[in-house]
């Protein structure tokens, strides 16, 4: 009878501790190869912006979006740090535009501007122009649009008011305001207004400025200066121009609310 010997089910000791000690050389070994940058870790794309990176992130948009409506070459510009305000240009198509004047015409009313002890509209001398509001979502045009003013400001669109179309006509004017509130009832129902995109659906001959005149900075220096009307030269000032948005902050990054936001518009031709 042969007798056969019997093997244990488990590995020996030795090799157990030979094949931990392998691994962890091995773990070591990796680690001063990625800190040397000899090896990588693959990412999904070697273009991808930087975590963080909001402006790649805004440049890539920009850039995806142009490609469509024949806008134009669409890029966004900074014009001022007190107050923050950004110009993107060509933000809107050509008939995106026309769609939302012919849109608002049907509607249109004397403007008015909110009593701070009631809350309430009321007309004014320092608001002459006529407009009207558009329910936010009203269909699919709309939507599109609020969803890049959404992706421009990095605000979700649920946190937005509906878009109000205003019309000026020649010697119309809204002198010098705040968008953000100083009552306790406005803050109260709907909340602060912390920034404005402004959209410029026409062009026009002369003034029609968005002029802030509490801006910190030297006016005159903007390449437009020549091209500004006297109202426009009493601060810093945005021409219309048919297509670009103007993005502006009425409060700083700290929430404190920014007097440099004061703003106005003139319409003289």
């Amino acid at each position: 009878m042969v007798a056969e010997g019997r093997h244990s089910r488990f590995p020996s000791r030795k090799s157990s501790t030979l094949v931990f000690s392998m691994l962890i050389i091995f773990s070591f070994l990796v680690l001063i190869l990625l800190g040397l940058g000899i090896l990588s870790i693959p990412s999904a794309s070697q273009d991808s912006p930087k975590a963080h990176d909001l402006s790649s992130i805004l440049l890539e948009k920009v850039d995806r979006s142009s490609e469509d409506d024949g806008g134009g070459d669409r890029w966004v510009e900074v014009i001022s740090w007190e107050p923050r305000a950004f110009v993107y240009h060509n933000f809107l198509s050509k008939d995106e535009c026309q769609y939302l004047i012919n849109l608002a015409k049907p509607h249109m009313q004397k403007s008015t501007v909110v009593d701070s002890a009631t809350g309430k509209s009321k007309d004014s001398r320092v608001r002459t122009s006529s407009g009207t509001f558009l329910s936010r979502g009203r269909d699919k045009i709309v939507r599109n649009i609020e969803k890049k003013i959404a992706d421009f400001t990095f605000i979700p669109v649920e946190h937005g008011e509906g878009l109000q179309i205003l019309h000026y006509e020649v010697g119309q004017r809204y002198k010098p305001h705040y968008d953000y509130f100083n009552d306790e009832f406005n803050t109260k129902n709907g909340g602060q207004r912390i920034a404005t995109v402004l959209m410029y659906l026409s062009d026009v001959e002369e003034g029609g400025e968005t002029v802030f005149p509490a801006a910190k900075g030297n006016f005159s220096s903007v390449p437009w200066w020549n091209e500004l009307s006297e109202c426009g030269k009493e601060g810093l000032s945005v021409k219309p121009k048919m297509g670009d948005a103007l993005l502006f902050w009425s409060m700083r990054p700290d929430a404190k609310l920014d007097p440099s936001s004061l703003h106005g518009w003139f319409l003289l031709i």
